[in-house]
């Protein structure tokens, strides 16, 4: 099997890069990626010399680019973890996540489909669906009511994807997964974000009064799930692969504090984000039954050995933690 994982130098892509290198090591990998801000080939130290692995810069939304990559490598199936994916940064600036989510989905689709590449996978979020209240839980069939521009992005890029599948019956499998966590994520998410600052005696910025409520899967049980869903997934299904561990924001933080052994009167209550949704939650029982996947790791032991692994990998962290980032830190919680 040759695979192409666009995005393959972000957090999830490469944690599912090394399952793959690791669960299927007789496939050859491509990992197309455009190297952004949250694009890291430190993700990938461990396996650069793979005889498996090959990596390859360049941006899906560059058509010819794409083109000769996909000539050249002759995949069996593409997945698409390249996209912008930070909240908050859509909302300073939409145009960006519109190019690569939208625009650059779209181009990556229409050139895997003239080639009639085998399988296209779009990994997707549960943010597409929008807000819930405190009962309840997304299913596939849920509307979808993105409100934040990166959630419509991502919105239309698996309405695109849909469209593929019911014009042309290219063969389409999306994923929607809960919010992730594990090692190598981008320090300005909720769990990395909140590591690092109380390892360096920081405050740690929780938004609002922290309860808004997420449902947290580790970063191995999504790749798990994706990988499950190139292997078995019909062509057109959706797939919702959540963790089921619902915990409002504030009573993580606080986790994470007594993990860390450091004192809660580092949290800093700081001015909600605009279009904040209340609560996310996941049924995936339609993965369960038809792709026969099931998180494997308990929430808090993953949340353990991820804090862990941050408090071991500090010289990884301090070479992000600098310059475009801090700046970046500065506009989002320096005067709140």
């Amino acid at each position: 099997m040759r695979v192409i994982v666009t995005g393959g130098a972000g957090f999830i892509g490469s944690n599912f890069i090394r399952l793959l290198l690791r669960e299927r090591p007789e496939w050859h990998i491509l990992n197309l990626d455009k190297l952004t801000y949250a694009g890291n080939l430190d993700n990938l130290a461990d396996v650069t010399d793979s005889p498996q692995y090959t990596f390859v810069k360049a941006d899906i939304a560059d058509g010819p680019a794409v083109e000769r990559i996909l000539d050249g490598f002759k995949p069996d199936s593409v997945l698409n973890f390249a996209a912008e994916s930070h909240v908050d940064r859509s909302i300073e600036e939409p145009a960006p996540f519109l190019r690569t989510n939208i625009e650059g989905t779209q181009i990556l689709l229409e050139a895997c489909r003239r080639r009639d590449i085998g399988r296209f996978v779009q990994i997707s979020t549960d943010e597409v669906y929008g807000s819930l209240g405190s009962q309840g839980s997304f299913t596939e069939d849920s509307p979808i009511q993105p409100n934040s521009p990166y959630a419509a992005s991502k919105a239309a890029a698996d309405l695109i994807c849909r469209a593929y599948g019911e014009t042309y019956g290219y063969r389409v499998t999306v994923t929607r997964s809960s919010n992730n966590f594990g090692p190598y994520q981008f320090p300005e998410k909720l769990i990395p974000l909140m590591t690092n600052n109380a390892l360096a005696d920081k405050e740690l910025p929780v938004y609002g009064e922290g309860a808004n409520v997420r449902d947290w899967i580790h970063v191995e049980d999504n790749c798990r799930g994706i990988l499950a869903a190139l292997e078995r997934g019909q062509p057109g299904r959706v797939y919702n692969i959540g963790g089921g561990n619902e915990l409002p924001n504030i009573e993580l933080v606080r986790m994470l504090l007594e993990i860390l052994g450091k004192p809660e009167s580092l949290i800093k209550f700081v001015r909600d984000r605009p279009g904040h949704d209340f609560r996310y939650s996941l049924d995936s029982s339609r993965a369960r039954a038809e792709l026969g996947w099931q998180p494997l790791i308990g929430f808090e032991d993953g949340l353990r050995s991820t804090a862990e692994w941050y408090r071991q990998n500090r010289q990884w962290c301090e070479k992000i933690l600098s310059g475009e980032y801090l700046e970046y830190y500065k506009r989002m919680y320096g005067d709140r």
